[in-house]
């Protein structure tokens, strides 16, 4: 079992549109929906399947990023839960780039909360150890 939820905040000077463009860049909710907060508004992005991770999948492999993202991504478990950040403007030009302090996205993080069964299956599926560059290994994502 996975459940996937994305969230990214719509800063007052950002377009709601555009932040949605950056999360589907990235992601393949199942749904999306925006909530209204103190300070602004969120967007919120739900998935229960590996299969609204296939975008985020291929790009890691075209951007060939496969070594820093899986170092990001163990360091990002904790029990069943993995936590990670990208970069928005990056997203919205279909890049990925990992952000490790939350300051250093200035428009703030698209944040990706991942539970599941067998995290560290998730992150080999994601991003497979390498050599020169080159996957060691693809295999199949985890069941469901």
């Amino acid at each position: 079992m996975i459940k996937i939820r994305v969230e990214a905040e719509v800063r007052p000077t950002e377009d709601l549109d555009k932040v949605k463009k950056a999360i589907l860049n990235v992601f393949e909710p199942e749904k999306m929906f925006v909530v209204e907060e103190a300070l602004g508004k969120k967007i919120i992005a739900e998935s229960s399947t590996y299969d609204s991770l296939f975008k985020l999948h291929g790009l890691l492999r075209r951007e060939r990023i496969l070594d820093a993202a899986r170092k990001i991504l163990k360091s990002s478990v904790r029990e069943r839960i993995i936590v990670f950040h990208l970069h928005k403007q990056a997203a919205y030009r279909g890049r990925l780039s990992f952000i490790e302090g939350l300051g250093e996205s200035p428009m703030g993080p698209i944040t990706f909360i991942i539970e599941c069964g067998n995290p560290k299956a998730l992150i080999d599926w994601l991003t497979p150890k390498t050599k020169r560059g080159k996957p060691l290994w693809e295999i199949e994502p985890p069941e469901n």
